[in-house]
């Protein structure tokens, strides 16, 4: 599943806000979350904030999820952990499916057309990694083989008329 999120910049605050947000958005527990070295998700080397805990990783902790951070200057995955460019990969499908396609004439005619393309690409897009079926259908299909990891029933999630 996709998760999208638009904040005003990336700081601290932001990167352990977006992480609350991914925790609330997902039916399942995450077990592990890869991030960049990029100031809303890790300390940097250069800070004065070395001795405290980084915002986010408290979020990671408070809900069980292992922080692992891509190595410096290297923003692709590391195949052992599932490809390579995933990120990049995704942000570059939902910039041509929405900014590189439409103008936008305010901030919120973007952030609701980009929220509406995930949602489509989640509920609609089949994929080959998938075996062809939907990021959704995919989640559905581990519910009904194995409910244990999930926190809700991921039929919860499905939009309605008043979402």
């Amino acid at each position: 599943m996709t998760y999208a999120e638009f904040q005003p910049a990336a700081t601290m605050a932001t990167g352990a806000a977006f992480m609350r947000g991914v925790v609330a958005a997902f039916p399942y527990r995450l077990r592990v979350v890869l991030a960049d070295n990029g100031v809303a998700f890790t300390n940097c080397a250069s800070t004065k904030w070395d001795w405290m805990t980084h915002p986010f990783d408290r979020v990671c902790r408070e809900h069980g999820v292992e922080h692992r951070r891509t190595r410096p200057y290297h923003p692709w995955t590391p195949p052992h952990l599932g490809g390579v460019g995933q990120a990049e990969r995704m942000v570059r499908t939902v910039k041509e499916g929405t900014v590189k396609a439409f103008h936008y004439e305010t901030a919120e005619a973007l952030s609701a057309h980009v929220l509406a393309f995930v949602a489509a690409y989640n509920f609609g897009r089949h994929l080959k990694a998938l075996r062809w079926r939907t990021p959704w259908e995919a989640v559905r299909d581990a519910w009904a083989r194995n409910p244990a990891p999930f926190k809700v029933d991921p039929h919860h999630l499905i939009p309605g008329p008043y979402t």
